[in-house]
């Protein structure tokens, strides 16, 4: 092993010594042993938000633990994979050396994220995400964008091996959507892909105009964190508005030969949801009402944080301009926010944005820290 490959593994073990500093691995290992005794008890489940608390923050903290070591256990073995591969001659030799150059890539890569994890200490961040993807300005084209971009956040997840449950997408006539909301099933999705909240820019010749001309277009991305049982979020039936219609597929194709898809009204603050892909009308109602109680438990934050003055401006409210993907004159996506930049938008659009959250979130610490 080279000198330049021991100081590196040398390097990515202080990095993740810090990491479980800060994570506090002894504390994190009592609070499962605790949770795991209380999740024992036989009467647990008399108190249905009180087990389900439980579960859940036991299955969260067994998780963390379970990756930080893991990460542990593969760095560990790293110099064993370098001694072997300097062990074995010929072309077997020159493989197993590539193989332990790519688990050290791989390596680096987590490590940083892990690092960028232990940034994320908002009060809801280790819950999972409610993304919504809105088409803005510009047309069909911007319907268009908004289902790719829908797209790059679903291919994103598909490579996390996160789940995802699509609750509603609404298409354009034409071409697109004019707005989807899906779930994604993970820890700290929330504080992961709050930073991908705001405006998202297209540039490029616009396939819908037969004159080749070039086209800017827009889509907005909103992102709040999924309801617990514990949050008690109560919504007055009186204060809301159902309507009932049948679901549609693109280019306004029946998909369902019921009225089973729901919109709910709020109607004290005209938050508008709506829920067309399960089967039954009752489906779409209880998905439409988790999602309602999301969006108003982002507002009731966002209402707290202004009474104590703590809502500044961090660059990722709704409706502002945070990142422009060009594909036409040249090829680059950039964040306005960051700087941070990319030069293949085919791979950005194909949900590989790893970088782009990682900056953003360590941006938003800089600028929480310098708030202070």
């Amino acid at each position: 092993m080279n000198l330049d490959v021991a100081a590196e593994i040398k390097d990515l073990s202080g990095t993740l010594d810090g990491i479980e500093t800060v994570m506090d691995l002894p504390r994190l290992r009592a609070e499962i042993a605790r949770l795991s005794e209380e999740a024992g008890q036989p009467d647990l489940w008399n108190d249905q938000d009180r087990a389900q608390e439980v579960t859940s923050r036991l299955s969260r903290a067994q998780a963390e633990l379970r990756h930080v070591t893991d990460i542990r256990r593969r760095l560990d073995d790293l110099p064993v994979l370098y001694e072997l591969a300097e062990e074995t001659e010929g072309p077997d030799g020159v493989a197993a050396l590539a193989d332990a150059d790519a688990e050290r890539a791989k390596l680096r890569a987590d490590i940083g994220s892990l690092e960028v994890r232990t940034l994320l200490s908002g009060e809801y961040d280790e819950r999972e995400a409610l993304v919504t993807i809105r088409s803005e300005a510009g047309g069909v084209d911007a319907a268009d964008w908004a289902e790719m971009l829908m797209r790059m956040y679903l291919r994103w997840a598909e490579r996390h091996e996160y789940g995802v449950d699509v609750y509603d997408t609404s298409y354009a006539e034409e071409a697109g959507i004019k707005s989807a909301t899906f779930a994604v099933h993970a820890p700290f999705a929330y504080g992961t892909l709050s930073v991908e909240q705001g405006t998202h820019r297209l540039v490029r010749i616009s396939p819908f105009d037969n004159q080749g001309r070039r086209q800017t277009s827009f889509a907005g991305v909103e992102v709040v964190p999924v309801v617990e049982s514990t949050d008690h979020v109560e919504i007055d039936e009186k204060d809301l508005r159902v309507d009932v219609y049948r679901s549609s597929g693109p280019g306004g194709q029946g998909v369902n030969t019921t009225d089973s898809a729901v919109r709910l009204t709020h109607l004290p603050t005209g938050i508008v949801v709506s829920c067309q892909n399960e089967r039954s009308q009752l489906q779409n109602k209880a998905s439409a009402m988790l999602v309602l109680q999301a969006k108003l438990l982002e507002r009731r934050r966002q209402e707290e944080q202004a009474k104590m003055d703590a809502l500044k401006d961090t660059g990722t409210s709704w409706g502002n301009q945070m990142r422009s993907y060009v594909l036409h004159p040249y090829q680059m996506v950039k964040d306005l926010r960051t700087e941070y930049e990319v030069g293949n938008p085919s791979a950005v659009l194909d949900g590989d944005i790893d970088g782009f959250i990682e900056a953003g979130i360590r941006w938003r610490r800089q600028r929480q820290l310098a708030a202070r």
